[in-house]
C-alpha cells in the first residue's frame, strides 16, 4: 500500500485473506486538563506493530472486514458512518503500544463488509452482526470504542449483552437526548437531517489537515482515498445504514442500562462538533454515569485528524479516573497489575480464539522514535458519584 514500513502510519498491511468460520458531571471537583505529560519516547529496541486486514466469512457466507493488531487487553473499535476501520490505523497502532490488542470491525455496508440482505433498515441488525463477528473471532470480553454511528452500535450491543464489556468509550457518538430529539424532528422536517448531512460533509472535507500538518494529511489521504472510491462505485451500500439511523429509537434506556449494570463509560466529544452537538455528550455521560472528556477545538472527526490525542487521553484516564476500574478488571480476571500482554489476552479471549491466529507478530527494530504531542487539549470531568461530597 505504501513504501513505508511503519504501520504506526497506517501503511503496512497484510494481504486480505478469506477465512470461513464455524459459527458531566455536576460536582465541584476540578477537571483534569491535558495533555499534561511529555511526549513518550521509545528505547533503542522498538517493537513495531503490524496491522493486518482480513476478510472473515461467517457461517451464512456473510463477508466481514476486520483489521487486527497487537497483544493485550482487547479493544473493539467500530467506525462511523461512511468510514471503515482501516481509517483509524494510526490511532490503533498507538493503542497497541499501550498494551492493547485492537480489533477494528467494518460495519455492514462499509469497507470489506457486505451489506445486510434483510433487516438493513434496523440498527438492531447491525448490532447482531457485530456480536456474531466477535463470537466468530473468539472475543469474550473487550473494551468497546465507537465513533459516531459506531458509538450507537456499541452502546446498543453492551446494553443488551453487558457481560461482553470491560468498558465503553463513546467518541462523538450519536447517543444522548440531544441527538434523539434531532432524529425525531428530522422525521417530520427532513431539511433538519440535510443540515446534519451538510455539516458532516464540511467536517469530512476538513479532516485532512493540509495547513496544520501536511505530512499527516498525506498519510490520512492515502487511507481515505480507497474508501471514497468504494463509496463512489457502490453508493447504494450506504442507504441501509442511513435509513437505520433515521428510524432508530431513543438511546435513553440503553444508556441508563449501562449505568444500571455499572459498566465503566467514557464519553469523549469535540466541543466544536456541529454535526453531533456537544450537548449530546453531556446527556450521554449523565445518563450512563460516565466520565466526560471534552476535546477543545475538536470537530466531529478529530480522532482521525490527530492520531495522538485519543491514546493520550486513554493513557491519562488509566492513570487517573479509571485507575481503580483497571485494577478491578484485572483482579476479576485473576491477573496481577503487572500481568503480561499475553496473560491479559488469554483472560479475555477464548482458548482457541481465531483473532489470535489473525494477529501478525510485531517486528523488532533498532533506533529510537519520538512521538509528537497530542494536537488537541482536553478536560476530564469525573462522574458525580466519584467526586467528593
Amino acid at each position: 500500500m505504501s513504501d513505508s514500513d511503519d504501520p504506526s502510519d497506517g501503511e503496512e498491511l497484510a494481504t486480505v485473506i478469506p477465512l470461513r468460520g464455524a459459527e458531566s458531571s455536576s460536582g465541584t471537583q476540578d477537571p483534569i486538563v491535558g495533555p499534561t505529560g511529555a511526549a513518550p519516547e521509545t528505547g533503542q529496541l522498538v517493537a513495531v506493530p503490524r496491522l493486518a486486514r482480513h476478510e472473515v466469512v461467517l457461517d451464512d457466507d456473510h463477508r466481514v472486514g476486520v483489521a487486527v493488531c497487537g497483544q493485550g487487553v482487547p479493544v473493539v473499535l467500530v467506525h462511523g458512518f461512511t468510514a471503515e476501520g482501516i481509517l483509524y490505523a494510526q490511532t490503533l497502532s498507538r493503542l497497541v503500544r499501550m498494551g492493547f490488542k485492537v480489533i477494528a470491525v467494518d460495519v455492514a455496508g462499509h469497507g470489506g463488509t457486505q451489506g445486510l440482505p434483510t433487516g438493513g433498515e434496523k440498527l438492531e441488525s447491525y448490532t447482531r452482526l457485530l456480536a456474531r463477528v466477535l463470537d466468530e473471532l473468539g472475543v469474550r470480553r473487550a473494551l468497546f470504542a465507537g465513533h459516531s454511528m459506531g458509538g450507537r452500535l456499541v452502546t446498543q450491543l453492551v446494553a443488551s449483552q453487558p457481560d461482553r464489556a470491560i468498558g465503553v468509550v463513546l467518541i462523538d457518538a450519536v447517543v444522548g437526548d440531544c441527538w434523539d430529539r434531532l432524529i425525531r424532528i428530522s422525521r417530520f422536517a427532513p431539511p433538519v437531517l440535510l443540515g446534519v448531512a451538510a455539516a458532516l460533509a464540511v467536517d469530512t472535507l476538513s479532516t485532512l489537515p493540509w495547513l496544520q500538518n501536511p505530512r499527516q494529511a498525506v498519510k490520512l489521504g492515502r487511507l481515505v482515498a480507497p474508501t471514497l472510491m468504494g463509496h463512489a462505485r457502490r453508493p447504494w451500500r450506504l442507504l441501509g445504514p442511513a435509513i437505520s439511523m433515521l428510524r432508530s429509537q431513543g438511546s435513553q434506556e440503553m444508556l441508563e442500562k449501562l449505568a444500571e449494570e455499572r459498566i465503566p463509560v467514557v464519553v469523549i466529544h469535540g466541543d466544536r462538533d456541529i454535526a453531533v452537538p456537544y450537548r449530546t455528550a453531556v446527556d450521554a455521560a449523565r445518563r450512563s454515569g460516565g466520565t466526560l472528556v471534552t476535546i477543545h477545538g475538536g470537530t466531529h472527526s478529530w480522532v482521525l485528524k490527530d492520531p495522538e490525542t485519543l491514546p493520550a487521553v486513554i493513557a491519562e484516564l488509566l492513570d487517573g479516573p479509571l485507575a481503580r476500574v483497571r485494577a478491578a478488571v484485572l483482579g476479576a480476571a485473576g491477573l496481577a497489575p503487572d500481568a503480561t500482554p499475553e496473560q491479559m489476552e488469554l483472560a479475555f479471549l477464548g482458548p482457541h480464539a481465531l483473532v489470535r491466529r489473525l494477529t501478525p507478530s510485531p517486528e523488532l527494530r533498532t533506533g529510537g522514535q519520538q512521538h509528537r504531542r497530542a494536537r488537541y487539549r482536553w478536560t476530564v470531568d469525573s462522574p458525580a458519584e466519584e467526586q467528593p461530597a
